[in-house]
């Protein structure tokens, strides 16, 4: 299977969209602002394009491995063992007969729910005990990264 490195990209650069209406005052960033200790002068002594880069740098890496948690057909290219061209005839037929199964929007936005509460939940946990962060701190950071993957997963399994 080809991987589609600007679905990946988009895919990235939405979770600054949610984060911008997510963390948006009116929404849950004033909670947010007090639960992690952060104020406005903290914000303004930033150096934001660093770090809205680096923010796309790890999305993209979340949705590098994103792709092989939300596309049933990435289990079946791992099995081939080698390139698609030398792989066994049961490899292109399922192919035939599956190889847009399941490939929705909706579908991946179900993957994504269940690797964002499964995988980003539990770690934005984890960090949120040992910083003793509230369990606000952890609902909202955990939420977010919850639609994200949703959001993500559905633009990736529609789109790849």
């Amino acid at each position: 299977m080809q991987i589609n490195f600007l679905a990946l990209l988009v895919a990235a650069v939405s979770t600054l969209v949610v984060g911008f209406i997510w963390y948006h005052p009116k929404v849950f960033g004033t909670i947010w602002m007090k639960e992690a200790g952060m104020t406005e002068d903290k914000m303004k002594g930033s150096n934001m394009a660093l770090i809205f880069g680096m923010a796309v740098f790890y999305a993209f890496l979340i949705s590098m491995i994103l792709q092989f948690l939300v596309i049933h057909q990435f289990g079946a290219f791992g099995m081939v063992g080698g390139e698609v061209e030398t792989a066994k005839p049961t490899y292109a037929a399922f192919m035939a007969d599956y190889g847009t199964a399941f490939r929705t929007f909706k579908h991946g936005m179900l993957h994504g729910f269940i690797s964002g509460l499964f995988l980003a939940l539990p770690i934005i946990g984890t960090n949120a005990l040992f910083e003793r962060r509230s369990w606000k701190y952890t609902l909202i950071s955990g939420g977010f990264w919850i639609v994200c993957f949703m959001l993500m997963g559905g633009i990736i399994c529609a789109w790849i």
